[in-house]
């Protein structure tokens, strides 16, 4: 029974081991990406909560379950979005093999939009800390702004 909980993070470690194989690069951001929406979800409700204790008697502020249900529905359109970007890099890259041309990369449009929201997910978790009374420095907010409009003009 004891021996049960390496069979568990054995099996975890060889799951994530392929799917980064399989992705080649994009492993690594895409845990990154998992991650950073868990905490953005977190972070706006705890922002939330900040709020209605501030104004206890204003309905706009505060937490609802119909705000937080939106917020889920947004992130699943943001992973249905990476997955059909991963699947027009693998259906390129197809096609390209298929007609005799040498093609090293597979992961341009899952990587230009998994970093897209990335970085997406750094300036909410940003807001959120400010909505809960964070000052927040000005440089590390326009350095991120900066990056993500870098990879908007790389989409173009």
């Amino acid at each position: 029974m004891e021996n049960k909980g390496v069979y568990i993070k054995g099996i975890i470690t060889g799951v994530v081991t392929f799917i980064s194989g399989k992705l080649e690069g994009m492993g690594p951001a895409l845990l990154w990406f998992m991650l950073l929406m868990v905490v953005d979800y977190i972070s706006g409700m705890l922002a939330s909560k900040k709020e209605a204790l501030e104004h206890p008697n204003e309905k706009e502020y505060g937490w609802s379950s119909k705000k937080g249900l939106i917020g889920i529905y947004k992130k699943v359109g943001y992973i249905v979005t990476v997955l059909v970007a991963v699947s027009t890099d693998y259906l390129l890259s197809d096609l390209i093999s298929e007609i005799g041309i040498d093609y090293k990369g597979s992961t341009i449009f899952g990587l230009l939009v998994l970093v897209w929201f990335i970085l997406n997910e750094m300036l909410s978790i940003l807001e959120n800390a400010g909505r809960m009374g964070v000052k927040l420095p000005q440089s590390l907010v326009k350095v991120i702004c900066r990056l993500k409009n870098n990879v908007d003009r790389k989409e173009d």
